[in-house]
């Protein structure tokens, strides 16, 4: 993968052409959209943890599950696309990434309002199912990130530890117990880190692809 197109990862490493991560080898007339990928999956990631602090500061920023639930389904369209022309270009490895994570983010919606409507907070045990199946499926992703660079590495890293949080927080809800101020600070923040890192990952790929020369670190 050239170094221009690189958003995460260290180019010409793996079995395949999908192994050095974001752009490298494309489809005749047809730019990378990796890029894209990580900028709104970074950026959805971020409204997700400005939701979850504690109030007023994430109903403050005018931000509500209807809005959010919206924005989510507008990302997982945009990421499934992503996905499968990252795939078409042969790389496997952010392809499927994107595709999967277009069906976290697609069913994210129906998840928060099905299973934890008002007077079904006992529900809160099925979302933490649900988020520790994510988590597992970061995990695989985890595992190989290492052929991919330390931005990669630290990319997935977080989100792990995000599924992690959210899996504690929601079993928490099941469990009907009283949710710590701090714990809201936590989740929220770290998730909005780890929104922060995938942005940036994006935004060194464009910046450095633009300048046709390694302006930002990846």
């Amino acid at each position: 993968m050239p170094a221009t197109e690189s958003a995460m990862g260290t180019p010409g490493m793996g079995p395949d052409s999908s192994s050095g991560g974001p752009g490298g080898k494309m489809m005749s007339g047809w730019a990378s959209p990796s890029i894209l990928g990580l900028l709104v999956f970074g950026l959805m990631t971020m409204l997700l943890g400005l939701f979850s602090l504690p109030k007023p500061y994430g109903t403050g920023f005018g931000l509500d599950l209807g809005g959010l639930t919206i924005a989510a389904y507008a990302v997982a369209g945009l990421l499934l696309i992503i996905g499968v022309v990252t795939l078409a270009q042969n790389h496997l490895y952010w392809g499927t990434a994107f595709v999967g994570y277009a069906a976290f983010w697609g069913s994210w919606g129906y998840t928060f309002h099905h299973f934890l409507a008002p007077g079904n907070l006992a529900s809160g045990y099925g979302v933490a199912g649900i988020m520790f199946i994510w988590l597992l499926f970061t995990l695989t992703y985890l595992i190989s990130s290492i052929r991919h660079g330390w931005g990669t590495v630290f990319a997935f890293l977080l989100l792990f530890v995000g599924f992690i949080l959210l899996t504690l927080f929601y079993w928490q809800i099941g469990a009907h117990s009283t949710i710590a101020t701090s714990e809201h600070w936590v989740i929220g923040g770290e998730l909005i880190l780890t929104g922060l890192v995938w942005w940036y990952g994006g935004t060194a790929g464009l910046t450095n692809h633009t300048f046709g020369k390694k302006v930002l670190p990846t």
